[in-house]
């Protein structure tokens, strides 16, 4: 019967394109290994950010290469809320906020709903407030004007690792 289409002709049609994609597949280069992490530089974002910030804006200086920018941005409009985000050593995620808006919805937003603990922690010779909560833990520091916090899933020694390696500066 021309024209019409029997099921053995759609199993070899099938395993004609199963040929096809196991080929592509063994001969396009891919490596499960790979790290999927995307690493961004935020060098540029830092110096423009710092332009306009009403603060002195906070970045890492001198960490070593293990820690990994992920992400990176600055909303003037939202309280000129500043961000950086890192993978740590140990594949922790650290975050670095800042804001011109210091209120417990901004600190409650980037903590993931961390309490304040009634702790500090010095670093640096700077007081730092603890925060504990269910999924991010913080250091938290306040100061006229702004607020700045370092937040993350990594443990407090990370955070102040972080904290520690911070250069406030106005461009």
């Amino acid at each position: 019967m021309k024209g019409k289409q029997t099921i053995w002709d759609m199993v070899r049609s099938l395993a004609l394109i199963g040929l096809v994609v196991g080929g592509i597949y063994i001969f396009l280069p891919h490596d499960d290994k790979a790290d999927p992490t995307r690493v961004v530089d935020y060098r540029v974002e830092t110096i423009t950010a710092r332009r306009v910030a009403p603060y002195p804006l906070a970045a890492p200086v001198g960490l070593p290469q293990e820690w990994r920018a992920t992400s990176v941005t600055y909303k003037k409009k939202d309280a000129h809320a500043w961000h950086l985000g890192f993978l740590d050593p140990d594949n922790q995620y650290v975050a670095v906020e800042q804001s011109s808006d210091p209120s417990d919805a901004y600190l409650a937003k980037v903590t993931q709903q961390a309490t304040a603990t009634g702790q500090q922690q010095q670093v640096g010779g700077v007081a730092w407030e603890r925060w504990d909560g269910p999924k991010y833990d913080a250091l938290v520091r306040t100061e006229q004007g702004h607020v700045t916090v370092v937040t993350g899933t990594a443990s407090f020694e990370q955070l102040a690792k972080m904290a520690a390696a911070l250069e406030f500066k106005k461009a």
